[in-house]
């Protein structure tokens, strides 16, 4: 974590914690908002990327990576590699957000549509690793990544005098298991809870089975969250560390924007706004403490959030 903030520290600058009067009265907490929207594309996986890209040898850079994504991961790698000049390539689904896409490629990256879902692409990422020599950057499966997700919650704990709780989204689990790594060591009496979508619960079904499971299918708009499994490096931490582990609904989740865009003036996507519908959710858990929540990122395309806005979702 140490290393990875001195690594990026050049491409990534450190985001604002915010406070709002009107979000606490929703939510009955005093609610501290972590803007990672405010990053170079818009969302924390700019620190994830340039993580791994900076930690890269110099003949690693040159075969270039590849990764699979919907969207956020994809885009920061995209963007690191253009600082770097490293060639990108990445995997998305067929059907994955189109301006996600568009981002991707705008940052000068190779998109290949390829699989239903995530983890489909994934398996289209490490088929090209065999078949072009290309490295391989996952999304939640490598230490550099997640050392570049700590990277915010050692800027959080710094940034808070006072906190109880942080409540962060689990996709593949890179921010919750960062969250809990500077915790650990800058501020161990911090609480950390998971959050996920009820349409994508693996990881939260795993954690209270406390055994690994996979589901059919993460059918969800928060796409950040749409994961159907738990992961090697992830896992262990997750199981282990969490205080607390909860699913929100679709419905859940777009009157968390709602309510974001409210009471903030700044726009989440469907996984950017988790925290917020974790912290509403939990309820009494959190009631009058001082909450952390990480608004992760803003890329929510036009048509989702139209339907977002007009109660559709």
């Amino acid at each position: 974590m140490v290393a990875a903030r001195a690594r990026i520290a050049p491409y990534v600058t450190p985001t604002p914690l915010r406070h709002y009067p009107a979000l606490d009265e929703a939510l009955g907490a005093r609610v501290l908002v972590k803007h990672e929207n405010h990053l170079p594309t818009n969302a924390f996986k700019a620190r994830n990327a340039m993580s791994f890209m900076t930690a890269l040898p110099a003949d690693q850079r040159t075969r270039g990576v590849v990764a699979a994504t919907r969207g956020n991961h994809g885009a920061g790698l995209a963007w690191a590699g253009a600082q770097l000049g490293v060639p990108v390539v990445i995997c998305v689904p067929h059907g994955n957000n189109p301006e996600k896409n568009a981002a991707i490629r705008g940052h000068g990256a190779e998109l290949i549509e390829a699989g239903r879902d995530y983890d489909e692409a994934v398996e289209v990422a490490l088929r090209l690793v065999r078949e072009r020599g290309l490295v391989m950057a996952h999304s939640t499966n490598d230490a550099t990544v997640i050392a570049g997700a700590a990277t915010l919650s050692a800027e959080l704990f710094e940034q808070a005098r006072e906190l109880d709780a942080v409540v962060v989204a689990v996709g593949g689990g890179s921010q919750a298991v960062g969250a809990l790594a500077a915790a650990r060591h800058l501020r161990p009496g911090v609480a950390v809870y998971g959050v996920q979508a009820a349409a994508a619960s693996a990881i939260h079904d795993s954690w209270h089975a406390k055994e690994r499971r996979t589901v059919a299918s993460a059918n969800t708009f928060a796409d950040g969250l749409a994961t159907r499994a738990t992961y090697d490096l992830t896992w262990p931490a997750l199981r282990d560390g969490l205080a607390g582990f909860v699913t929100v609904t679709e419905a859940e989740l777009a009157a968390a924007v709602r309510l974001l865009i409210r009471t903030t003036h700044n726009l989440a996507e469907g996984a950017g706004a988790a925290g917020v519908a974790g912290v509403a959710t939990l309820g009494d858990t959190l009631a009058g403490k001082t909450v952390a929540v990480i608004l992760s990122g803003s890329n929510i395309d036009a048509e989702t959030l139209r339907r977002v806005v007009s109660n559709e979702l």
